[in-house]
């Protein structure tokens, strides 16, 4: 069975059930799959909806073409008219975070590209993330005068340690996958020639595990481990703040021009 799940500009997140694996498709390959309020919003509400589904045993998030996420949507696929995110948008980022990590039902992020901003958010949001060898992460918010955030200031330092969280907040780098497979970023990392086999074969592994076992281990291991909505309240606060400074205006007129930022502080 295949369900589509349409947005104003048609078609941008996809859903789809196959016998016990339900599919999110971030689809909007034409601005590497950035995200708006609105695609957000359905992903988050296709997560829920799949957990409800008795027939879903394990429920994937991926993107469309050649990346993942590039992160929130500046300027409608146009770096000319770039925007800043509005208040919706930082609801939906965390609102969606919420979904994916409280759902029962095991979620898997499938990272064939690039993950940026709150790309990897999303990528860590999930249960289980698997990449390929082509794709990358990269907290690129300071390069505009912003900070994380849909929880990566928890998710990320939680993966990788407190160090590594900061050298990739702070100096926004692209780290590769086979270095975040190593540092603890990614579950695992395979070469791009074994990367749709090892999906398909990690689906239905999963799928094929005890529901209420899956369903209680990975509640158990989050608690443990992510202090979420301390995470996400720090940093709704300290992005509005952010996003009204100076420091961003000239971050987000820096971005268009493709230049570097002079930031005065």
């Amino acid at each position: 069975m295949t369900d589509a799940m349409t947005d104003h500009r048609d078609e941008c997140v996809l859903v789809e059930v196959e016998g016990a694996i339900g599919r999110i498709t971030l689809n909007a390959p034409d601005r590497l799959n950035a995200v708006d309020a609105a695609m957000l919003g359905e992903v988050a509400a296709a997560a829920r909806r799949l957990d409800g589904d008795s027939q879903v045993r394990v429920i994937a998030l991926t993107g469309a073409g050649r990346g993942f996420c590039a992160g929130a949507d500046l300027g409608a696929g146009d770096p000319t008219s770039a925007t800043p995110p509005d208040d919706a948008t930082l609801v939906a980022i965390g609102d969606v975070i919420r979904a994916l990590t409280s759902v029962g039902t095991p979620t898997v992020a499938l990272v064939g590209g690039v993950a940026a901003g709150v790309g990897v958010s999303l990528a860590l949001a999930c249960d289980y993330t698997l990449a390929s060898d082509r794709a990358a992460f990269v907290l690129a918010f300071a390069k505009i005068g912003l900070m994380p955030d849909g929880g990566a200031t928890a998710l990320v330092a939680a993966a990788i340690g407190r160090a590594k969280a900061l050298r990739m907040a702070l100096t926004g780098e692209k780290v590769d996958a086979v270095t975040a497979e190593r540092w603890g970023l990614v579950a695992e990392c395979v070469p791009a020639e074994e990367y749709d086999d090892r999906c398909r074969a990690l689906l239905d592994q999963l799928a094929a595990s005890a529901p209420a076992a899956a369903a209680m281990t990975t509640a158990a291991i989050n608690a443990a481990t992510v202090d979420l909505e301390s995470a996400l309240a720090r940093e709704e606060t300290g992005q509005r703040r952010l996003l009204a400074s100076a420091d961003f205006a000239e971050g987000l007129a820096a971005f268009v021009e493709k230049r570097p930022a002079r930031f005065r502080g």
